[in-house]
């Protein structure tokens, strides 16, 4: 296990050998049924502890969460970490003191972020990145499909070709999802995590469970706002039946007089 770990850091400390190559355009994005998706979609919390786990032991050797709090992770619609675990699990992490030293963190503090300055952090990652668009201004595929970036961060995860360009010294990797070649190598293979749950740590599998946790990560209060959103069209609904009926009624008896004329 610790070797698997080990190979993967540094793999994907190499991401600091180079710049990506410039954007690729029409990439595939797959279409993956995420459990928080449509209007009544809610978080899966079982997904959202085994991203965790892919965060903590794959993608944080290079990319931060600064804006994620340590304590956030025991909301109930989110991983729903117990206390004593927590504690435990944040002071595994280093953070800055303020005093130019680093103390081991505790659930106020934030996320570390990320090590290397080519390697973005992925705070919001799930929402900058989205992989559906529709007209410009409508995003009727978004409303259809979703936002995407959860699919996107899937879709790169396990879109490596094999293929290898090399230039000006340094490997690219050519990627389906990114439509071209990035710096960023294949981090993600087959049960390179032992999950506790039992669940086979594919590629695939793990690759959306982190993807899960990042949209949750930019999207904390998303089921929250969906019931909210869905109260507000009740609500809406029938002040509008209300002021149909209202506008009847009122308007009845001019009806009736002019009928009678």
């Amino acid at each position: 296990m610790f070797r698997k770990l080990l190979l993967s850091t540094l793999a994907v400390l190499s991401l600091g050998s180079a710049p990506a190559l410039a954007a690729g355009e029409g990439g595939h994005v797959h279409d993956y049924a995420f459990s928080f998706e449509g209007p009544f979609g809610t978080y899966d919390r079982a997904q959202l502890q085994r991203g965790l786990q892919v965060y903590n032991e794959v993608c944080s050797a290079c990319h931060g969460l600064n804006m994620v709090a340590f304590r956030s992770l025991a909301a109930e619609t989110g991983p729903a970490i117990e206390a004593d675990t927590l504690r435990a699990f944040a002071a595994e992490h280093e953070v800055e003191d303020g005093e130019g030293g680093y103390r081991s963190a505790e659930l106020t503090d934030f996320f570390p972020g990320s090590s290397l300055e080519n390697a973005p952090d992925l705070s919001l990652m799930a929402k900058a990145r989205a992989g559906f668009h529709g007209p410009y201004g409508l995003g009727i595929n978004q409303l259809i499909h979703g936002m995407g970036g959860p699919e996107y961060i899937a879709s790169f995860l396990t879109g490596f070709t094999g293929e290898e360009t090399e230039m000006a010294g340094a490997l690219f990797y050519e990627n389906e999802a990114f439509g071209g070649n990035v710096s960023m190598p294949p981090v993600l293979v087959e049960d390179l995590v032992e999950y506790s749950d039992g669940t086979p740590a594919t590629e695939e599998q793990m690759a959306q469970d982190v993807a899960a946790f990042l949209m949750w990560a930019a999207e904390p209060h998303l089921p929250q706002r969906k019931m909210w959103g869905f109260i507000g069209v009740l609500f809406l609904a029938m002040l509008a039946s209300l002021l149909y009926l209202t506008n009847k009624r009122l308007w009845a008896p001019i009806k009736n007089q002019a009928k009678q004329g």
